[in-house]
């Protein structure tokens, strides 16, 4: 056939998009292998101690003991639907648990919505009991206040202390960090000072050996130069406390109209990511400083709002692809019972149900909050008390749960199909979609939502594959 292209204005078009397209990857290169917790717990400073995950545990479980004694409590408290079939005496809740444990699949048959609200209702006692806390930011901030330099060093020293002995018994979660102050003007000096003092003492007393991973979180983030400073701080503390280069990692939070929209109308996150040369791993949403910053009064600043929305929005489209992190903010409404009994006495029954009735409807909100971060994309999120994390894990259970069989379906689907594409010599163009759907098995099994022999009975990829993360390399294997 005539053509009209010189093959040397073709050779220079491909290199040129060879070039670009190697650019482009190096700044989307997808999601990250790395587990991503599903919320970070803030608490303040001067209140950490080495046992502080373990007392969380045990708060969260008294909690769910003395306000969802059984499944089925919970269930209608978090309002799942199907809890109307739910048998109505003691008795019969329990003899369902008990088929529920000793023949799932029959118990599902019989009365799925029982089924479910038991799984994960025993998920969550399970999680509570063996991994309470996945993400844990000690709090100089908001949680913590402006205090005398010399108490708030004293604090900083203190909980470098407290997270040494921690690490030395085994009783750290699986990620940790701290919170500083602002790098405003009026609180950088602050900020970085505490920074300091508390890594040395730890660099002090772990020889060197931080937990890792180990994060750095600095707030109301507004210039690319703030996030640039923090990280020419953390390479120059590295050396000097002899500590493994790049182990300090940033987050940066967004709390201020200007990290969504720079002075010259351009959305900035990219840049503030970008400002920290590799070391930021994650953006943390904070919608109530944000809307306060928008002027919304008060009253209307829920989670909710549609100012939140638009940042979040703007956070993901402009993020996705890079690798970083995308966590939501908390619910501020507390599951605490507004009654206490006094030492010796007891509480009128009155008391007794409005405390119920107030953990219930602040358990509700929580989890409806969390459940519609999770539709939107965002896995990870705060909580700020113990009795907050039932809520939480049952959100992030019965979202998974719900959607498994489906995706499950779905990802069996694509990797036939892409597999008989391929050995007759087409493109598989759902690629991306089925990698969505790994990603999703892969944060499954982080929760604790799911076990790995689950996922490969419901879609025939192994615990290895899940491992590697990659749709593509299955496709390899499978050839």
């Amino acid at each position: 056939m005539k053509r009209t292209l010189p093959p040397e204005l073709l050779g220079e078009v491909a290199t040129r998009l060879e070039r670009a397209h190697q650019a482009f990857q190096r700044r989307y290169p997808g999601a990250p292998a790395e587990r991503q917790p599903v919320h970070v717990v803030y608490g303040g400073a001067h209140l950490f101690r080495a046992n502080t995950v373990r007392k969380m545990g045990e708060l969260a479980l008294r909690s769910l003991d003395d306000y969802a004694p059984d499944f089925a409590v919970f269930a209608k408290a978090l309002g799942f639907s199907g809890t109307g079939t739910f048998p109505g005496s003691a008795d019969a809740i329990a003899a369902i648990a008990r088929s529920a444990e000793a023949d799932p699949s029959a118990a599902r048959r019989e009365n799925g919505a029982a089924w479910f609200a038991h799984t994960v209702y025993r998920r969550v006692s399970d999680k509570l009991r063996r991994e309470p806390v996945e993400d844990y930011r000690i709090d100089f901030e908001d949680g913590y206040g402006n205090r005398p330099d010399d108490e708030e060093d004293a604090h900083a020293a203190a909980a470098a202390e407290q997270v040494s002995a921690a690490k030395n018994d085994g009783q750290l979660p699986p990620f940790l960090g701290i919170r500083v102050k602002p790098f405003s003007e009026e609180l950088r000096d602050r900020s970085v000072r505490t920074l300091d003092v508390f890594l040395t003492a730890l660099a002090e007393k772990t020889r060197g050996e931080l937990p890792r991973p180990f994060y750095i979180t600095l707030p109301k983030v507004t210039l690319p130069d703030e996030v640039a400073a923090l990280a020419d701080l953390c390479s120059r503390l590295e050396p000097i406390l002899d500590l493994e280069p790049g182990v300090l990692r940033i987050e940066i939070m967004i709390e201020t109209p200007q990290a969504i929209l720079n002075e010259r109308g351009e959305a900035g996150l990219l840049a503030l990511v970008t400002a920290a040369r590799g070391r930021c791993v994650a953006a943390h949403f904070g919608p109530y400083d944000y809307t306060a910053s928008r002027n919304i009064a008060s009253v209307y600043q829920p989670i909710r709002h549609f100012a939140s929305d638009f940042a979040r929005e703007l956070m993901q489209v402009s993020l996705s692809g890079t690798g970083i992190r995308l966590a939501d903010g908390p619910t501020n409404i507390m599951p605490i019972p507004p009654y206490r009994a006094k030492e010796g006495g007891s509480l009128a029954q009155r008391q007794v149900d409005e405390n119920r009735d107030a953990v219930h409807r602040a358990w509700k909100i929580h989890f409806e909050n969390v459940g519609r971060s999770l539709a939107n994309g965002f896995y990870q999120g705060w909580d700020l008390h113990p009795a907050q994390l039932p809520a939480r894990y049952a959100a992030v259970y019965s979202f998974f749960l719900e959607n498994l069989e489906p995706a499950a379906d779905r990802l069996r689907n694509f990797i036939e199909k892409a597999a008989q594409a391929t050995r007759v010599g087409q493109v598989f163009d759902d690629a991306a979609m089925a990698q969505g759907l790994l990603n999703y098995f892969r944060q499954a099994i982080n929760s604790g939502a799911v076990t790995p022999a689950e996922v490969q009975q419901l879609t025939a990829v192994t615990a290895d594959e899940l491992r590697a993360g990659s749709f593509v390399k299955i496709l390899e294997n499978r050839k």
